[in-house]
């Protein structure tokens, strides 16, 4: 255990006492978001990104000890375990390497070398390798056989099978199998071509492959996504991938078919094998090509293209995640009624509308577009909706019939300038997972499938986090090739963003939706039920204390969760803030220490910035903790997402067909890969800003600039209708990249606000006019 904790000390740079504490905590069960919050004097202030790392290369160090010592017990018991050997497999660091030096007493099927050996060979390929002065066929005539199985007729038999004897042994020497790894790994390249049977075939699933039909790159830089492209043309049988070394190192074996592979001579130098003129040596160079061709060459590629597919399923799946950290952590709209739009064409548009808190309030399906085109009525009946509730924003999910929803709504804002409302077009990506789930059941048993998604798109408009959390990740789609992937590490990496995610904003315990409590530090789906049941049958919570008398919620649990749940309007303020129970003394030492209540503390940075926090710690509350605390009580209850932002499509601008270069438009980041953002921009097909166009500074990673949710300026490059592709920049043409940030930020403008005035809006028209008006005239 000391060598891991050394091991993951200098991986991380983090003092070894600092590690194993972190290690300790970990194993008592403590969550990331607990260790990274509360327990920083422990760990030396390790942030979560640290503590997650951590965590993993502890499974993965762990696992190596595990193997390592089976692999010494398994070689110990075959008689074979050298002290030299011993070193080699105590020293090793990956699992590969293990490998590696296993593979001779490796149990496996029945070998060509193995079989050679059973003939009597094993002597003629040690005496062949020994002296190069003897002459092959002679000494093979010795070791001819026909009278016992199996047998050994003709003296090319025999150097047949002393040459798998020695290939087998020179592909299983550890040291030039890892030299060769890397050599190809620094120095190989992937060569991709199509597969023959597909070469002029025009069918669209052969032709998406076309950029890679003949396509070679450096492997080690081989960027994540046109690897797993590769690789899904591969699966597919499109594709043939394969890796060697750059064309100009084999340049000679093209005119030379005979000619030696480069890898053969680094073979026979790491072999040490001296190959001369002398009677044995082209028997011994035959053997070392027949090692590198039938078997090291295969195994090689097989194992760098897995090497390959490895690093490129751990970025992509980095990215998604990161998306999905952006995507969670969009700020809200805030407290507001909403009205969720679902569009749809002949089903029509499934209306729904929450209060503030996002409690369903009504429901309705309206059918402006084809084929019923009933606009008046549906104007109609949202203007009386938007009435009756008080509604402050319309949420239009972006899927099908999106954008003559968005107009719908436009027309009724604009009609109607007194219902002060904004609409905004938001992601419906994973609405219908929902819509369809037992959680949604659960929550509206009553509701017609259709209409929940029009409950979650209003919902995700007032707070992402709180609705999303409902959703399986994987079917946010902000990710790239995620169906390529290992989808178990793909699943443990979104669920810790999603737990990082919830725990940094924090949970109002007596609003929260099991979902939502369910991804609390400490917390599972069986407590999460049980808060909510307590909640339902005693009424709101008082207090973090009255937390303990949930069943199933012990001391531990309550240690984990209790720093992240947020109890607003109990009797002690500290419930609705980030300061964890067992700190509340320490803040207690700070109003004794100013003299002055909690009420006239909380918010008062003049008052606490002239506090030094050495002053209030203890052995347990060091000066990370109170640190914290002090910034807490600064700013309670502060949400870290940022101000809410939105864009404004153009009206003129409703297909790709609209589009033009040299266009300026508003639109929303939906996904950040690799090698640029994609961008909403109301047309039904995201545009792509390729990471040149992103900034006119270098940007080595998109993220650097991009983040899903922002809302941008973008300036139309290029327009492909029959390929469906658009290119953007956020340069603009001829300008610089700053400034590119688009769109309204902070909460719907009060309407009761002093001095705020409405702009000049079209009056009533049509059927819709003498509906709403009726409807105004007898709301007053």
């Amino acid at each position: 255990m000391q060598g891991i904790i050394a091991q993951l000390a200098r991986e991380l740079a983090h003092p070894a006492h600092y590690v194993q504490a972190a290690i300790a905590l970990i194993d008592e069960g403590a969550t990331v978001p607990f260790i990274a919050r509360y327990r920083k004097e422990v760990t030396g202030s390790m942030d979560d990104t640290q503590l997650r790392l951590l965590a993993e290369r502890l499974v993965y160090l762990r696992e190596l000890e595990e193997r390592r010592a089976a692999v010494l017990a398994e070689i110990e018991k075959q008689g074979k375990l050298t002290p030299e050997l011993s070193q080699q497999i105590l020293a090793a660091d990956t699992k590969q390497r293990i490998e590696d030096l296993y593979a001779p007493y490796k149990p496996k099927r029945r070998t060509r070398a193995q079989i050679a050996i059973e003939a009597g060979l094993l002597p003629l390929a040690d005496g062949l390798l020994a002296n190069r002065a003897l002459v092959p066929l002679e000494e093979a005539a010795k070791f001819l056989n026909s009278a016992s199985e199996p047998k050994i007729e003709t003296a090319k038999a025999a150097l047949d099978g002393a040459r798998d004897i020695l290939a087998e042994r020179f592909a299983e020497d550890a040291d030039t199998v890892t030299a060769l790894r890397e050599s190809l790994w620094s120095r190989g390249e992937l060569i991709c071509t199509v597969a023959e049977e597909h070469k002029d075939k025009l069918d669209p699933d052969i032709i998406k492959f076309r950029d890679y039909f003949d396509h070679r790159e450096p492997i080690a830089k081989c960027p994540s996504h046109r690897a797993l492209a590769m690789l899904r043309g591969r699966t597919a049988g499109v594709l043939r991938v394969a890796v060697d070394l750059p064309a100009p190192d084999l340049e000679h074996m093209a005119a030379d078919p005979k000619a030696r592979h480069p890898m053969e001579g680094t073979i026979a130098a790491r072999l040490k094998l001296n190959i001369g003129t002398q009677p044995a040596d082209a028997f011994i160079s035959d053997c070392v090509r027949w090692a590198w061709r039938v078997k090291l060459a295969p195994m090689l590629e097989t194992d760098l293209l897995g090497q390959v597919r490895d690093a490129a399923e751990a970025e992509a799946i980095r990215v998604f995640g990161d998306n999905l950290r952006d995507l969670l952590l969009a700020p809200p709209a805030g407290n507001y009624g909403v009205i969720g739009l679902d569009p749809g064409l002949r089903t029509g548009v499934k209306v729904a509308v929450v209060d503030a808190t996002g409690k369903l309030l009504d429901t309705a399906t309206i059918y402006p577009h084809e084929p019923r085109r009933d606009w008046d009525s549906s104007l109609a009946t949202l203007g009386a909706l938007a009435l009756k509730h008080k509604v402050a924003l319309i949420a239009i999910g972006n899927g099908t019939a999106s954008r003559e929803t968005d107009k719908l709504a436009g027309d009724l804002i604009r009609m109607a300038p007194q219902l002060n409302i904004r609409k905004v077009v938001v992601s419906e990506a994973g609405a219908s997972v929902y819509s369809a789930s037992e959680l949604a059941s659960q929550e509206f048993p009553n509701l017609d499938v259709s209409l929940r998604g029009a409950v979650s798109i209003a919902r995700r408009l007032q707070d992402p986090l709180a609705e999303l959390v409902k959703i399986d990740p994987k079917s946010i789609g902000v990710g790239q090739y995620q169906h390529d992937v290992n989808q178990r590490n793909l699943a443990r990496q979104l669920d810790a963003v999603v737990e990082d995610c919830v725990n940094a904003v924090g949970v109002d315990v007596n609003t929260a939706s099991p979902a939502l409590l369910a991804r609390v530090s400490g917390l599972n789906t069986t407590t999460a039920k049980a808060i909510v049941s307590h909640r339902e049958q005693h009424g709101a919570f008082a207090s973090r204390e009255a937390l303990k008398a949930v069943p199933r919620l012990g001391d531990k649990t309550f240690e984990q969760a209790a720093g992240f749940l947020r109890i607003t309007g109990g009797a002690n303020p500290l419930d609705a803030s980030s300061v964890h129970p067992e700190a509340y003394p320490v803040v207690e030492r700070i109003l004794a220490k100013v003299g002055k209540p909690m009420t006239e503390v909380m918010g008062r940075a003049d008052v606490l910035k002239k506090l030094a926090p050495a002053d209030f710690a203890d052995e347990r509350f060091g000066v990370p903790t109170v640190k914290d605390i002090l910034t807490e009580l600064e700013k309670p209850g502060r949400d870290p997402r940022g101000t809410f932002q939105y864009a404004t499509f153009d009206d003129s601008v409703q297909d790709i067909k609209d589009l033009k270069p040299g266009m300026q438009l508003e639109g929303v980041i939906t996904n950040v890969a690799a090698f640029g953002a994609f961008v909403d921009i109301g047309v039904h097909q995201d545009g792509l800003v390729h990471v040149s166009e992103l900034s006119n500074k270098f940007v080595k990673d998109p993220r650097e600039v991009a983040r899903v949710g922002q809302a941008v300026k973008v300036w139309v490059l290029e327009v492909d209708v029959p390929r469906k592709r658009i290119g953007l920049s956020m340069k603009g043409p001829g300008r610089p990249g700053e400034g590119s940030s688009a769109g309204t930020s902070g909460a719907p403008r009060d309407r009761n606000a002093a001095g705020y005035k409405p702009k000049p809006q079209p009056q009533l028209q049509g059927g819709f006019a003498s509906a709403l008006a009726d409807a105004l005239k007898s709301k007053r």
